[in-house]
């Protein structure tokens, strides 16, 4: 079932969006060469209990998952697509991170990503960086009433493919609101003009995941979790939540 949000509880998921901002700036801060992992996990820990909020990643147990989500951040390193598990693994210099957080406060759910390089960073990493927050701001920009779930999927497929990068298949964006996963879902590729027309008041996690070698393949790891390429390349992440309105697409999750 999709529900259309009220402008009221676009409003209150704003307000849970604030904190996802807040917990991914301050991990962002805190990730320098040396820091571990589960370091970043508590830092986030502390923002969402700092602001009353609760975690939608810990505990969460889809179908494929062999165990519970064990931390509040996902957090995946170079070769790690999505899903990484946070561990006693200290930054190196040149590492490229995505951090995806959320949050529940008040009933509503909040869901974002951020990619980026800790100490020296490689410009092949930089340009991986620019592509997927380059079709993330495509998807949104064509999240606008009376277009369709295929053109966010088109915008991102189109900027990802343009820069000659991988796009890991079968993963997307999906619905948000009383809970983190909802209808309908947002696949990062795919042909414009098809699927469920949107509406004001449906609200959507887009998020474009891009492989560097080009290649679409991954693999996942022992812990049941964490998605990798198969050739060693490395990847980014990059979303947001976002409203659809009257006026144009609204960034909940934003600073």
């Amino acid at each position: 079932m999709i529900e259309l949000k009220t402008d009221q509880a676009i409003d209150d998921m704003r307000t849970t969006g604030r904190v996802v901002a807040r917990a991914l700036t301050k991990v962002r801060e805190a990730a320098r060469v040396g820091v571990s992992l589960l370091e970043l996990d508590r830092v986030a820990r502390e923002v969402l209990r700092d602001a009353g909020a609760t975690s939608p990643f810990l505990g969460y147990r889809p179908r494929f998952a062999p165990v519970p989500f064990p931390a509040v951040i996902c957090a995946s390193v170079n070769d790690a697509i999505v899903h990484g598990v946070p561990d006693g693994y200290r930054l190196r210099d040149g590492d490229l991170v995505s951090i995806d957080c959320g949050a529940q406060l008040n009933g509503w759910a909040g869901d974002s990503a951020v990619s980026f390089t800790v100490g020296r960073a490689r410009p092949a990493d930089l340009r991986l960086i620019e592509a997927a927050e380059a079709a993330l701001a495509a998807g949104i920009a064509a999240a606008v009433p009376g277009n369709r779930i295929g053109d966010i999927a088109h915008a991102i497929g189109t900027v990802c493919r343009a820069a000659g990068f991988g796009i890991p298949d079968g993963f997307g964006g999906h619905g948000i609101g009383r809970s983190m996963h909802e209808d309908p879902g947002v696949p990062n590729e795919g042909p414009a003009g098809r699927g469920m027309k949107l509406r004001p008041g449906l609200v959507l996690a887009i998020e474009p995941m891009v492989i560097a070698g080009g290649t679409d393949d991954y693999r996942c790891d022992g812990d049941g979790w964490t998605l990798r390429t198969v050739d060693g390349s490395r990847a980014a992440h990059a979303e947001h939540t976002v409203a659809i309105t009257a006026e144009g697409p609204r960034i909940l999750t934003l600073p």
